[in-house]
């Protein structure tokens, strides 16, 4: 089974509560184990927080996902300028910020970063997929893959 979805947030905080809802349930009704959820959770949080925060002009950003084929792509889209380049460690532990790409690398099998010059940035997640009781617990269409 593939669930795919698109959810359009205003710059808000208090849309991410609701991307972590909508992601960990679709990730629930799928058996995915519960380590692989909060590590995306987690990873899709940062992401998100980034594009409240830096999200350039724009009012909204934009996440989508697709849950299927034994991964979890999620794209997070917003109208910013983009990240230089990923930091190669962590800052020092009296600096407030720069820790949210590290700690998405450190959770996700992959991460990418797209920035289009004048159209925005876009975070691409990929985590493999995993299941708390082995393959009895993945669902039918997954358990061949």
């Amino acid at each position: 089974m593939d669930i795919e979805f698109s959810l359009a947030l205003p710059r808000d905080a208090v849309g991410i509560p609701m991307v972590r809802r909508v992601l960990g349930d679709a990730m629930r009704s799928l058996n995915v184990s519960e380590t692989c959820i909060a590590d995306m959770l987690l990873a899709v949080s940062e992401a998100c927080s980034n594009a409240v925060r830096h999200g350039g002009p724009a009012n909204r950003y934009e996440v989508t996902a697709a849950i299927g084929a034994g991964q979890c792509d999620v794209r997070v889209a917003d109208s910013g300028e983009g990240v230089p380049t990923m930091p190669p460690q962590f800052p020092p532990p009296d600096t407030e910020n720069g820790r949210g790409m590290l700690i998405m690398r450190s959770v996700v099998d992959e991460i990418s970063f797209g920035v289009t010059p004048g159209r925005g940035t876009t975070v691409h997640l990929r985590k493999l997929l995993a299941w708390d009781d082995g393959a009895d617990a993945r669902p039918r269409e997954l358990a061949a893959v």
